[in-house]
């Protein structure tokens, strides 16, 4: 299966206008579907969404769920809560960790935890973002 979504113009205050990979899902908890756009980024370690979007989906901090901090270039850290739920990309849906930022001031990023393991994702230069499922998907990413 192989899954194709085209790149994103954008305007850049270093560089005018950017086409920058982004792509479409369907994020999936407690009975609750929203649907957002992502940037692709495989140097997130893990996936983001903001405090928002976990409260649409019914996310609420647990008891033994811990609180950490994660940080990307030149930010001050953001407090994030680990947790496992649905995405679907085209026609394939799956569990995922996700990192549910507690502020709102973060874009949604598909990072590479669980999602490459499922993926290969081959970027065709300021035009598309190409996703094809591996054969050998895990337990812990299916």
């Amino acid at each position: 299966m192989e899954i194709e979504f085209a790149f994103r113009e954008e305007k850049s205050n270093v560089f005018g206008i950017i086409f920058r990979p982004v792509v479409d899902i369907v994020y999936i908890s407690n009975g609750k579907e929203v649907e957002g756009t992502a940037y692709i980024d495989s140097g997130a370690d893990i996936s983001l969404i903001p405090r928002a979007l976990g409260e649409d989906l019914g996310l609420k901090i647990e008891k033994g769920d811990s609180i950490s901090e994660m940080s990307g270039i030149g930010k001050p850290g953001v407090p994030i809560v680990i947790k496992t739920i649905k995405l679907r990309l085209g026609d394939k849906t799956f569990n995922t960790r996700i990192a549910w930022a507690l502020v709102e001031e973060v874009p949604l990023l598909l990072g590479r935890i669980d999602i490459f393991n499922i993926f290969d994702i081959t970027f065709k230069r300021n035009e598309k973002t190409l996703f094809s499922e591996r054969g050998n998907i895990t337990k812990e990413a299916a």
